[in-house]
């Protein structure tokens, strides 16, 4: 679906990121992997490669809050794999804090991660993009920013914003035949939700319509449809991947 493409994903380290970076060599693109570690980020590149061993996979160790650093990235993708055709801001942390308590630093380390990174990442991929006159964005938001959540104000704040960027970014590159997308993902299988209390996944899990947690698989396959021509008209959207739980 996806061959002769090349996409870059941030946060492509673990969980959900790595999934979305394996998803789109088993799709046959081309993968330039961002994150901060370089050893976690050498298994990444070694999961695309065993999922498809025609791609390639570009590692680049670098901080997605940084923006020369994201559009350093950005041009050594277009030069050591020849181009951009999906870019995936998916960088991303959870830091729980009673609003009442939140601190300055709190908000803009939220902020810097969820936010500013995908804003930082959008900027420098439109570039290739509108040259190439062709591409599509997805930027990685959750239920959180269009439901709210206690305890979670900042986190709630930065993934909200990521709507926001995403319908501004779609009107402004469509002409170009550029789509920019959000996705919104529900309670999903990873490492960091598996650290949640039995008794909140419980309730959490009751109130899900089909019963159960999401898998990286769920919403990758949702991403890389996103990215390809099956998707071509359509722009600005927000879709959500949580099992029912926002009905």
């Amino acid at each position: 679906m996806l061959s002769g493409r090349v996409a870059l994903v941030t946060g492509a380290s673990r969980g959900i990121g790595k999934g979305l970076a394996v998803a789109f060599a088993r799709e046959g693109a081309d993968v330039a992997l961002l994150a901060r570690s370089a050893a976690t980020l050498r298994e990444t590149a070694a999961a695309c490669r065993e999922a498809r061993s025609d791609v390639r996979a570009l590692e680049i160790v670098a901080d997605a809050t940084d923006s020369a650093a994201v559009d350093a990235a950005v041009q050594q993708t277009v030069a050591q794999l020849g181009r951009l055709d999906a870019a995936i801001a998916n960088a991303g942390q959870a830091e729980d804090g009673l609003i009442v308590r939140a601190k300055p630093e709190h908000l803009n380390a939220m902020l810097d991660v969820n936010l500013k990174s995908a804003f930082y990442l959008v900027s420098a991929a439109a570039r290739p993009m509108m040259r190439q006159r062709g591409g599509a964005m997805v930027l990685m938001s959750s239920i959180v920013g269009i439901a709210g959540n206690a305890g979670q104000a900042a986190y709630a704040s930065a993934k909200a914003g990521l709507l926001g960027l995403t319908k501004s970014v779609a009107k402004e590159l469509g002409s170009r035949n550029v789509r920019v997308n959000a996705v919104a993902p529900g309670l999903i299988e990873t490492a960091m939700t598996g650290r949640m209390p039995d008794e909140a996944r419980a309730r959490y899990l009751a109130t899900i319509a089909l019963g159960r947690a999401g898998t990286v698989d769920d919403v990758s396959g949702v991403v890389t449809f996103l990215c390809s021509d099956a998707a071509r008209y359509i722009t600005g959207q927000t879709i959500v991947v949580d099992g029912g739980f926002l009905m």
